[in-house]
């Protein structure tokens, strides 16, 4: 990294590191801990069970709620966060959360080095709204109960994440490009439950994924 901002996968190993003991880390924790990094690390950290491949199962909808609320602020332009009281007794068992930070950091070593602070506009007026939109349509899509399709929303979401705790601009732009493949990727889904009915959208989905 560039500056001397913390960078994101210390961020989720020093959440991890924080639970001693403990049987898990609640979305209270890890709201307190994120520092300056805001809604970069929670749409990481919701993101992750659906993103990559840990089994949490049961995730998807009750994440894409609480990223949907997220998205919301990001549009108003909110600069502090907020999450519903319940939403932060949300516990996530410490070897989930292990499996997590393990499959967030095994991608991340293949472009963390990429990952720097740079064409800054994910923060302004505009920028952060933009990509508000964009975190709430795909939590919309990730949020649908369509077989099979959960994994490129939340994919994007986690781009987003990781360009807004990082501050790059290049990669926000990125995930802007891979929101826009997402809907094209539902629309087709769509296409053909339309044409083939549910049975057989399962069936074409089972072939590609």
């Amino acid at each position: 990294m560039s500056d001397d901002r913390e960078s994101l996968s210390h961020c989720l190993n020093r959440l991890l590191s924080s639970l001693d003991d403990a049987d898990g880390i609640t979305l209270n924790d890890v709201f307190s801990q994120v520092g300056d990094k805001g809604f970069g690390v929670l749409l990481v950290v919701l993101a992750i069970p659906s993103a990559l491949p840990v089994p949490a199962t049961g995730y998807s909808t009750p994440f894409g709620i609480l990223i949907a609320i997220l998205s919301l602020q990001m549009i108003f332009g909110r600069s502090t966060l907020w999450l519903p009281s319940q939403a932060k007794k949300i516990k996530l068992k410490r070897e989930l959360f292990r499996k997590m930070v393990h499959s967030a950091n095994l991608l991340f070593s293949r472009f963390e080095h990429l990952i720097k602070p740079r064409l800054r506009w994910i923060g302004s007026r505009l920028g952060l709204p933009i990509l508000g939109l964009l975190v709430l349509i795909m939590a919309c899509l990730m949020i649908l109960p369509i077989p099979l399709t959960n994994t490129a929303p939340a994919m994007v979401i986690f781009v987003v994440g990781v360009g807004l705790s990082e501050d790059d601009g290049i990669f926000a732009g990125v995930a802007c490009v891979l929101g826009l493949l997402a809907v094209l990727l539902y629309a087709y889904i769509i296409y053909l439950a339309l044409t083939l009915g549910v049975e057989g959208m399962e069936k074409v989905l089972e072939k590609i994924f």
